[in-house]
């Protein structure tokens, strides 16, 4: 059993990094959504992994200093192979699954609205006016439906 518990919050960098690890790890094995980074970005773990938790550090606790481009990556994976609103949904489905299953509290109440927010605006940025916004639930957009997991979980 993981030393983590569950009624714990995310308290900082080196729980981020556990969460992450496990989020990729399920990420890169999603049959769905891991060929993006194992195929198409080949994306090293190893690599990545220091430039996502800076990422999330200072989307959570404003500690770490991130300047890099998230969209770039994002738009380039796009137009190598075209990310769907699914594809989006599986990743929010996997990142909250990830967060539930190590912390509760504020912070990673926090950290999946984050991420919900973050797929919503990658999606529509990519996919132009037509993509749907928070609230429209437009059918098959599956991070409307990772919601109604979270709360039967």
């Amino acid at each position: 059993m993981s030393h983590y518990a569950a009624d714990a919050d995310i308290r900082g960098r080196a729980d981020l990094d556990v969460v992450l690890r496990r989020f990729y790890t399920a990420a890169f094995a999603d049959h769905r959504i891991g060929p993006f980074f194992t195929e198409i970005a080949g994306t090293d773990l190893e690599v990545h992994l220091p430039r996502i938790t800076d990422f999330w550090e200072r989307a959570l606790f404003r500690g770490a200093d991130y300047r890099r481009n998230a969209f770039a990556p994002h738009a380039a994976l796009h137009s190598a192979r075209a990310m769907t609103a699914a594809d989006f949904g599986r990743w929010v489905q996997l990142w909250n699954a990830t967060v539930d299953g190590l912390h509760r509290g504020p912070n990673a109440e926090r950290a999946k609205a984050q991420g919900e927010r973050i797929a919503l605006a990658l999606h529509k940025r990519l996919a132009g006016d037509g993509a749907p916004t928070a609230g429209e639930g437009r059918v098959g957009f599956v991070p409307l439906a990772a919601l109604e997991l979270r709360s039967v979980a």
